[in-house]
């Protein structure tokens, strides 16, 4: 085998220039690994994407132009095969499922990066699948529980905008009754004291983001 196809070609995405740095940095000495391009949003992942047909893509979820889970839909759509490493600072279960159905083979905490990143690299380009520990005890811990419809994330997000139930039920075109039991779903289903609890507990499982 030759050392180009050895070589486990990288795009890195995102829109921090320090995080793209310490990639650089963390694969610079690796002899098996070179970062071959760099963006900082979805749509310039998905140029770089066609342009270069790199081996492994380490992808953000929250940048500016298109998100980071639109850019995978959108690479994976077009290229079943791309192999896609979700990198991120968030850790909601209900964002790594949304991440893996997109076509993610791995989710990767970006406090991991010095552990976890080269190992991960290595683990996706061979075809696996790579979860950490504590995203995985996360997933298995909600995995039973009855998720919010899209309604009542709806609600959810208009609650966390600061918006009170008559106000809910005008915008949506509902009776404030409906909107009471909505939330009363709500607060049941995700184990929430009261309305800021529920907002709480779906910013840390990526339910819902601001």
């Amino acid at each position: 085998m030759s050392e180009a196809t050895a070589t486990i070609r990288i795009l890195a995405v995102d829109d921090h220039p320090l995080i793209r740095e310490g990639i650089a940095r963390l694969i610079e000495h690796e002899a098996d690994m070179q970062l071959v391009a760099e963006a900082d949003n979805g749509r310039e992942a998905i140029r770089q994407f066609r342009a270069l047909r790199p081996d492994v893509t380490l992808m953000d979820l929250q940048m500016p132009e298109m998100s980071g889970l639109d850019a995978i839909i959108a690479v994976r759509s077009e290229f079943p095969d791309a192999r896609i490493i979700v990198l991120t600072t968030y850790p909601g279960d209900v964002q790594v499922l949304r991440a893996l159905k997109a076509g993610a083979q791995a989710y990767l905490l970006k406090t991991t990066l010095n552990t976890e990143l080269r190992h991960t690299i290595r683990a996706v380009h061979a075809g696996r699948q790579s979860l950490s520990a504590e995203i995985s005890y996360d997933l298995a811990k909600h995995a039973t529980e009855d998720a919010l419809t899209a309604a009542e994330v709806r609600v959810l997000r208009l609650i966390a905008d600061g918006h009170a139930n008559k106000e809910i039920a005008a915008r949506l075109s509902l009776s404030e009754d409906t909107v009471k039991g909505q939330v009363s779903r709500i607060l049941s289903k995700l184990e929430a004291s009261d309305r800021t609890h529920a907002v709480v507990i779906g910013l840390r499982r990526g339910i819902i983001t601001l």
